[in-house]
């Protein structure tokens, strides 16, 4: 019981990690929607950094080329997401909410039930290593979560939805836990949910938040939108 209790505990701090969008929730409305650019940008390459640095290596230690057909899946998944909540929300071309909103919720939400798995299946082997896995997760998850709220907010949620509705998904990494804890869910997990999730971020970036940063021509944000990607890719290696 003390050690589910000590992964509980753990996979909620992490979970918590989904308000640090909350340093952003004071700024003045004129100038968040100056920097939303940049986040989505840091984003992009966070995204990217997660997927091609962490998710795919990991997948394919895990179980080889196999997990390149799972990476596939989940673009061509996403793909059909968007499509089915494009019809399903937006009538005569009106879309309040973008529909990366949808899609980085989903793909968010894999990503952390796959964090919460990983952290109880560490702790289930020794505490030091449970200990050294959250620590590595929430390194990990600071820049990602930033770089998500941007997403939400850019894509038309309010600053309040955008911090709840990123709480909302964080909280699957309980979910993982428990099911690893009483199930030992772990093994599938890797195998499939990581390059499912590499996937889903893969397509978000390329297709979603990219062209977006194309939308934007000023001399000055073409120059910026480079670096902050390439800053966003860096920080994952680095973490």
């Amino acid at each position: 019981m003390s050690e589910l209790i000590v992964i509980l505990g753990s996979v909620i701090v992490v979970s918590l990690i989904a308000f640090i969008g909350i340093i952003f929730v004071g700024l003045n409305e004129e100038f968040l929607r100056r920097i939303l650019m940049a986040l989505v940008g840091f984003a992009s390459g966070a995204l990217l950094g997660s997927a091609f640095l962490h998710l795919l290596p990991e997948s394919l230690e895990e179980s080889g080329n196999i997990a390149l057909y799972f990476v596939l899946f989940g673009i061509v998944f996403f793909f059909f997401m968007e499509k089915f909540l494009y019809w399903r929300h937006c009538h005569d071309e009106v879309c309040p909410i973008h529909m990366f909103v949808y899609l980085n919720l989903i793909g968010d939400g894999f990503h952390n039930f796959v964090d919460g798995a990983i952290i109880a299946a560490t702790f289930m082997i020794s505490y030091d290593l449970g200990i050294v896995t959250t620590l590595a997760v929430i390194f990990h998850e600071i820049p990602q979560e930033i770089g998500d709220f941007g997403i939400l907010v850019y894509g038309g949620l309010s600053k309040q939805r955008a911090l709840a509705y990123n709480f909302l998904t964080a909280t699957t990494a309980i979910a993982g836990a428990l099911i690893t804890y009483f199930a030992g869910f772990i093994h599938s997990a890797e195998q499939i949910l990581v390059p499912f999730a590499a996937g889903g971020f893969i397509y978000i970036a390329a297709t979603d938040l990219m062209p977006e940063l194309h939308k934007r021509r000023q001399l000055n944000e073409s120059l910026i939108q480079p670096l902050v990607i390439v800053f966003g890719i860096v920080l994952m290696a680095f973490l």
